[in-house]
């Protein structure tokens, strides 16, 4: 097991407006695309807000430069309200490595 837990942001409909509002050559992303984050372990639903509020700046800015990289295009403010607006939000609080190759926990 991992000593970190997961997020996953999933594109919802106004990141899918916005970003065709910037480019006109058709590509654009799926509703549904998703990333997923390591991010610090969780035990709870109130740490894991915790845990949210203070990652979600980044998830956002990264999530935008994936689609364009000029920040004066982004939206202002950035806030966690948008953040929920623009994505769905899935919390896990195990991950668990199932690769052969899996990751040491450091403590062992």
């Amino acid at each position: 097991m991992l000593n970190r837990s997961l997020l996953i942001v999933r594109f919802k409909q106004p990141f899918l407006d916005w970003a065709v509002s910037l480019d006109d050559s058709g590509l654009v992303p799926e509703l549904g695309d998703e990333t997923a984050y390591l991010i610090p372990e969780f035990d709870d639903k109130k740490e894991a807000e915790r845990i949210l509020k203070r990652v979600y700046e980044e998830v956002f800015e990264r999530e935008l430069s994936s689609w364009d990289t000029q920040e004066s295009r982004w939206p202002k403010p950035r806030t966690l309200a948008l953040f929920r607006e623009w994505f769905d939000i899935q919390l896990h609080s195990m991950v668990e490595d199932l690769g052969d190759d899996a990751l040491e926990d450091d403590e062992e």
